[in-house]
């Protein structure tokens, strides 16, 4: 539901017109809804397993790493440093919990930088949908691994910047040009019109996230992948309790002996 939200939320300049939801209180509305929505997905993930105490904690400290490495790129030359953790993270610990370390991590990141605004809930869901879709990638090990992350982390520069450039594309371009929403016009035209507006104002900044996102992992992806899988392993604290009978324990001891 919370990524249904969201694709709506990205894309009615395609499905309804504009003025049916007002612009001055469709943005709060967004990041209320999904606000409860993000509580359910944890919720569920830790009524499935999904999500323990500990990884409710590996949670807000990876939140806490993401919102103190966004500012050291502040999007300079669309040169952003929070994806790469995320990507890594989301592949790690699942769909579930990327979806959700996206959102908190935005989140924390616009509280410490004063990011708050009508396009935070955008940003949200954008870093949510990197974070799930890393998660659903197939699997591979070693170096085919780092590599197929290392691709998806330069498609989600561009996945990233795509989506943010559909939350202000119907209000931000005259409406006489070849490159603006207008109301009424069938989806392929609609179309056409917005892939060259993202084309011509932001493939640049684009590419400039795509190529740090594939250094970074490439460089960093290895040894952070590890330490993340180390620390999912010891997060498995529920080990199976087995009962010995009698003999079975003297047994074991005199083997032990």
């Amino acid at each position: 539901m919370a990524a249904f939200l969201g694709l709506v939320a990205f894309f009615w300049p395609f499905l309804v017109a504009p003025g049916r939801l007002g612009a001055n209180y469709a943005p709060p509305l967004i990041f209320g809804v999904l606000l409860v929505l993000v509580l359910c997905v944890v919720i569920s993930e830790i009524a499935e397993g999904g999500i323990s105490s500990k990884a409710l904690a590996m949670l807000g400290v990876l939140s806490a790493v993401n919102a103190a490495l966004r500012p050291l790129g502040a999007g300079t030359a669309g040169i952003e440093t929070v994806f790469f953790v995320l990507v890594l993270a989301g592949r790690v610990y699942g769909p579930g919990f990327g979806f959700t370390l996206g959102c908190t991590s935005l989140f924390a990141s616009a509280l410490i930088t004063g990011g708050v605004g009508p396009w935070m809930p955008y940003q949200m869901f954008g870093c949510a949908f990197v974070g799930m879709l890393a998660g659903l990638l197939p699997r591979a090990t070693g170096r085919r691994e780092v590599m197929m992350l290392a691709v998806y982390g330069s498609l989600s520069g561009y996945l990233f910047g795509f989506l943010l450039n559909l939350s202000f594309w119907p209000f931000s371009v005259d409406p006489n040009s070849s490159i603006a929403y207008l109301p009424g016009l069938p989806f392929t035209e609609q179309w056409q019109r917005y892939l060259a507006f993202d084309v011509a104002t932001s493939l640049g900044w684009d590419t400039g996230r795509a190529v740090t996102n594939f250094v970074c992992i490439t460089l960093a992806g290895p040894a952070v992948l590890t330490a993340f899988r180390r620390a999912a392993r010891k997060a498995r604290f529920r080990a199976p309790v087995r009962f010995a009978g009698a003999a079975e324990e003297r047994t074991g001891r005199g083997g032990a002996a």
